[in-house]
């Protein structure tokens, strides 16, 4: 089945960066919609942003708009998340996640397979 595994998590100082990374299996990213989401203790999984696989556009939550940039590799089957200038408030399990369709939505309920997520902590 559709498997999603996401890695490059860790401990940053503020204002250091990471690159997250997602590799699908068993399935061509490139026909799905894909989103990076994250969950901070205590709260809801918000989206922090996504990629239309058919015309690569791009959305990104207010939050992180000019820190943080998406991008797959279709030939590798990976999508990557590269963050910088990380704030403490960015603060969270991050996951990635696709779904049918090509479409960009920053909706976590319109997404259908799921990684188990990897943990982002800055602090300094």
């Amino acid at each position: 089945q559709v498997q999603l595994v996401e890695s490059g998590g860790g401990l940053v100082q503020p204002g250091g960066s990471l690159r997250l990374s997602c590799a699908a299996s068993r399935f061509t990213l490139g026909y799905y919609g894909i989103g990076w989401f994250r969950q901070a203790p205590g709260k809801e999984r918000v989206g922090v942003s996504c990629i239309n696989s058919s015309d690569g556009s791009t959305y990104y939550a207010d939050s992180v708009k000019d820190r943080f940039t998406i991008s797959r590799d279709n030939a590798k089957n990976m999508v990557y998340l590269q963050m910088n200038n990380l704030k403490p408030e960015d603060t969270a399990v991050y996951y990635c996640a696709v779904r049918y369709g090509m479409g960009c939505n920053p909706n976590p309920t319109e997404y259908h397979h799921w990684g188990q997520g990897t943990q982002v902590t800055v602090s300094s």
